[in-house]
């Protein structure tokens, strides 16, 4: 039976979810700054819950960006320690598609624009698709303004809006039958993608793990 370890802290939520004998296990905290204090000893509370030696552990997943990068860069400093220690392969996840799967389950929602608040007046943009309890991307991501942002071509139908990118809606040249602009990801929807990717045989060497960001220049103001 597979046991996999998700953690996530690239937006202001805190969260960590493990799959083992076929039951989900997760904890979710928001909390702002305080990701690299919280993290391991949630991990640890977790694991402890489940009476599970960090060896028992067959892959770990992780929130991979677009989001903070101070959080997107502790998630995977404290996947690759552990990953390394333990010689198992990390998933990465994009938290945009975190965002599309937790509005699958939360609000059966089968097309989704995910965005997230990037700052500097911007949004991570990402549309997804739901196949097979799966929330697929449809093109591609991307960070732009909101005024910029758009469903695929191709789209039809309802599309749920979720992300705190949506605080911009009034920008937002889209159409939504519903929208939650409050939503960050958590850690039991990334376990749901990374579950889907382990199957596929995506799993891949810690020394690979590399955040997303979107932005070429992650420290440099706009116009600077």
């Amino acid at each position: 039976m597979t046991t996999l370890l998700a953690l996530d802290t690239a937006t202001e939520a805190c969260s960590v979810a493990l799959l083992h004998d076929g039951k989900v296990l997760s904890h979710y905290e928001v909390a702002p700054r305080l990701h690299a204090q919280k993290l391991l000893p949630m991990i640890q509370d977790l694991l402890a819950q489940a009476g599970l030696p960090k060896s028992a552990v067959d892959a770990i997943a992780f929130g991979r960006g677009p989001g903070a990068f101070t959080g997107v860069r502790i998630a995977i400093g404290v996947v690759q320690g552990l990953a390394f220690a333990l010689d198992r392969p990390v998933l990465p996840v994009s938290n945009l598609a975190v965002l599309a799967q937790r509005a699958l389950r939360e609000h059966g929602a089968s097309q989704v624009a995910a965005a997230i608040d990037a700052r500097m007046d911007e949004v991570y943009w990402g549309c997804y698709r739901a196949s097979a309890g799966e929330m697929c991307l449809i093109g591609e991501e991307a960070v732009l303004p909101p005024e910029q942002a758009s469903l695929p071509a191709e789209a039809s139908g309802d599309w749920f809006g979720a992300g705190t990118g949506w605080g911009y809606a009034p920008r937002l040249p889209v159409q939504l039958s519903g929208c939650d602009a409050g939503m960050l990801p958590h850690a039991e929807d990334l376990l749901s993608l990374a579950t889907f990717a382990w199957q596929r045989g995506a799993a891949m060497p810690a020394d690979q793990a590399q955040p997303v960001y979107l932005r070429d220049k992650v420290a440099t103001p706009k116009g600077a």
